[in-house]
């Protein structure tokens, strides 16, 4: 029975959420330790900074009165505020904000422009009318002249163009207003001598991703997906070995608790796995020892009770020559009991015979549909049969073996179900491999008692007599045929009753004959 979650999914998924924790370490980390300010001096900077070269070119070709209709578009796509400010805090477009004492300071820090020759400024702060609109009078397109370098004497955000350095960009987190803001020049001045304050976009976003605009995920995500893809394909082969042994070891011990010795395991690790699995080799070398032995020593047993039995038998016969009728009586039951006796030692015969042999039995191409003929002829004691396969049909086998075996499960069939309908012999060809099955019509065998059938002196019903049933050696005896035939058996009741016995042999075909040869 396959496991339900198997070694190998676990240790994938906790080596997955390893990998997840780690990641997310690893973003806070990061994340608490670069300097955002940083980011908008690079190439974050500058696709901020095309962004905005695209709304000023949208602005010089349209009126005032169109601006704010713009810089809500882009709001909409992107999902940040776009605000017009000059330096002098006078807002041009975009919704009405109250800009964070952060943003005016960085607003405020300019080059002063110088005056005109009459030494009075003819437009400042504060020179727009009663009734002018936001910017002033004349205001249009033209490249801004404030080239000042941020506050310090330093260069940050300092973009050199091919006439000299261009206006610096900002990035400013606010304590005192939420989110985020950042202040880049537009190419926008009114072109009137002395200009006036020079002219910014200013972005607000409440996170820090922006919609993708100030801080792009994707990389990232690309990042920690290769990590995991790398990491995976690292720890395959590693998780693959383990499974792989521990399936060796699974399948070899199975085959032990079936009886099953000549167990195949890789013994080239040299870690506990491969500790492990020597340790099943030597123990299946050592309960094939036991197994053999004690089949051994119940053939010399039983060999050796074939003379004495032998003996009582001719006695027995001697004594019914001279016995009177009264005597004839307990002769009688003394041969019975001989008899059953007898019987008993020739199964154990046979099922040493057979589990002994094991690997010294020589396979050849044995015609099924003719052996199943002959052993329904000598063993179906009278009860019908009925034979469903192909005539050429041939399987790999040891002759005496395969009818011993045949033999046992028909008249275990006409013992308990020959009453109940005729029994039927199958076999069809599945693959490398043929399938014959022996089945009846009876009350079958208690489900509890299914896995030990098979099992030397093992009855399923515990009630049973002699006279009733078997020595319990008979489905042994078939499996036991059928191993030294390098094959299996299979025990089952039927649905709505009866009960079946299945034995898988190679298909004796051409290409198994030529094999063997």
């Amino acid at each position: 029975m396959k496991p339900r979650f198997p070694l190998f999914a676990r240790i994938l998924v906790w080596l997955f959420l390893n990998l997840t924790v780690l990641a997310l370490v690893g973003f806070v980390i990061l994340r608490g330790s670069i300097r955002v300010e940083a980011l908008f001096t690079g190439p974050l900077g500058d696709r901020v900074q095309k962004v905005a070269d695209t709304i000023a070119a949208e602005l010089r070709e349209r009126p005032r009165t169109d601006w704010d209709g713009i810089l809500a578009r882009y709001q909409k796509t992107y999902g940040v505020d776009f605000l017009v400010f000059r330096d002098d805090h006078q807002q041009l477009a975009g919704p009405n904000t109250v800009l964070p004492p952060e943003v005016m300071e960085r607003l405020a820090i300019r080059r002063r422009p110088p005056l005109p020759p009459d030494g009075e400024p003819r437009h400042g702060p504060d020179s727009r009318g009663p009734g002018e609109p936001r910017g002033g009078p004349g205001f249009r397109g033209g490249p801004p002249p404030d080239d000042a370098p941020p506050p310090g004497g330093g260069r940050e955000g300092v973009r050199r163009g091919p006439r000299g350095p261009a206006p610096p960009r900002y990035y400013v987190r606010s304590t005192t207003a939420p989110g985020h803001w950042m202040i880049l020049p537009l190419a926008i001045d009114t072109g009137r001598m002395p200009p006036p304050p020079p002219v910014r976009l200013i972005l607000h976003a409440p996170t820090l991703s922006a919609g993708g605009l100030f801080l792009d995920y994707t990389p990232w995500v690309w990042a920690m997906g290769g990590a995991v893809l790398f990491s995976v394909l690292w720890w395959l082969p590693f998780v693959g070995r383990i499974t792989r042994s521990l399936g060796q070891m699974t399948a070899a011990t199975e085959g032990i608790a079936e009886g099953r010795f000549d167990v195949s395991i890789d013994g080239r690790r040299t870690d506990e796995l491969g500790r492990l699995g020597q340790a099943i080799s030597r123990m299946a070398v050592r309960l094939e020892g036991f197994v053999t032995g004690q089949k051994r020593f119940l053939g010399d047993i039983a060999h050796e009770l074939c003379t004495p039995l032998a003996r009582m038998e001719m006695a027995l016969g001697v004594l019914e020559q001279r016995a009177d009728a009264a005597q004839l009586e307990y002769v009688n039951d003394v041969r019975d009991e001989v008899r059953q006796m007898s019987g008993l030692v020739n199964e154990l015969l046979s099922f040493s015979k057979a589990g002994l042999r094991g690997r010294e039995v020589p396979l050849v191409s044995v015609p099924l549909r003719d052996l199943v003929e002959r052993v329904i002829g000598r063993d179906a004691g009278g009860v019908e049969v009925q034979v469903d396969m192909m005539p050429d049909l041939r399987v790999m086998a040891e002759s005496e073996l395969l009818a011993r075996a045949l033999g046992n499960l028909v008249r275990n069939a006409t013992r308990y179900a020959g009453a109940a309908g005729p029994i039927m012999i199958t076999a069809r060809a599945a693959g490398g491999a043929v399938e014959v099955a022996v089945q009846d019509v009876g009350g079958g065998v208690p489900e509890e008692a299914i896995a030990r059938l098979g099992e030397p002196f093992f009855r399923p019903d515990s009630a049973r007599t002699r006279e009733q049933g078997g020595t319990g050696l008979g489905l042994a005896i078939v499996r036991s045929c059928v191993e030294a035939c390098r094959g299996t058996v299979q025990f089952h009741n039927r649905e709505p009753r009866g009960f079946e016995a299945v034995i898988r042999l190679a298909n004796g075909g051409r290409q198994g004959t030529e094999a063997n040869r």
